[in-house]
């Protein structure tokens, strides 16, 4: 074999990671007092001590590898606000607001719209059911919007409309995972990459994921149930629940450093790495 001849291995794509802006809240208050997605079993005890090392944790690999976090006081009487993620959707500085479906958690909405608020971002009053960055997840050229659980599909029109992004619908069928970002995580919006868990789609929605992402790493079982899709990128580090060791291992071959974490209190509330961060894509310093 002539060295011209010779099969030539594709070039690994270079990575770049971009300094990030968080909105955290810090877990003060977290309990499981209540059931609304099969993970919250209240009968179980759970460790606000642990949750809140595990918590800072996290805070201080954000700020380790150089990203901004900012905070939202927490409240008494809301254990999941913790899961800054679902407070709203921030995309060009714009804010749409939250407006949550269960009784327990329809307080948060209008505490984190009053934090942007206080400091100058556009606020639009949400009038449909959304659950924020828990079922709107910014894709470069588009918003992937999931529906299904939680988020309701007149939603997406009116996000589509308010943020002048097309919102593209995906219907979650496993109620394990019930908000978008916990079957679905963007790693990459410049080349558009993604990783999810096709079984938690609809055939519809895992057909759309399909043509419109091709190259997107898939998740296996074992990866879904240990939450390794609610994970949070920066274009190069991902982090990522330390027991997705599949994922972690087609990362690695992608580019991306994959980073660990273990949250293992807060998901004990369906929520790990991306239900604790919501990305301020730009807007008021």
């Amino acid at each position: 074999m002539t060295l011209q001849s010779m099969p030539t291995r594709p070039q690994r794509r270079v990575r770049v990671a971009r300094p990030r802006r968080f909105l955290m809240c810090r877990p003060a208050h977290f309990d499981v007092v209540y059931s609304i997605n099969p993970w919250m079993e209240p009968e179980k005890p759970t460790d606000r001590d642990l949750a809140l090392i595990q918590w800072e944790r996290l805070v201080n690999l954000f700020r380790g590898l150089g990203h901004q976090v900012e905070f939202i006081e927490p409240a008494a009487g809301l254990p999941d606000m913790v899961f800054a993620a679902n407070g709203a959707t921030v995309v060009n500085g714009k804010v749409l607001s939250a407006r949550f479906r269960y009784p327990q958690r329809i307080a948060e909405g209008g505490i984190y719209a009053d934090w942007f608020r206080r400091r100058g971002f556009q606020v639009h009053e949400a009038e449909h059911i959304n659950e924020g960055e828990g079922d709107y997840l910014y894709a470069g050229s588009r918003i992937l919007g999931g529906t299904g659980f939680r988020t309701a599909p007149h939603s997406h029109a009116e996000a589509e409309r308010f943020f002048g992004l097309p919102v593209q619908s995906l219907t979650l069928v496993d109620p394990r995972f019930y908000h978008l970002d916990t079957a679905l995580s963007v790693l990459d919006v410049d080349s558009e990459l993604i990783m999810y868990y096709p079984k938690a789609f609809s055939e519809h929605s895992q057909a759309i994921l399909g043509e419109l992402y091709p190259d997107a790493i898939l998740a296996d079982d074992d990866d879904a149930a240990a939450f390794g899709l609610n994970a949070v990128s920066d274009g190069l580090h991902v982090l990522i629940a330390e027991q997705a060791r599949h994922l972690i291992d087609e990362l690695w071959g992608h580019g991306f450093v994959p980073i660990g974490v273990d949250l293992s209190e807060l998901l004990k509330s369906g929520g790990s790495a991306k239900c604790c961060t919501l990305e301020l894509r730009e807007g008021p310093r």
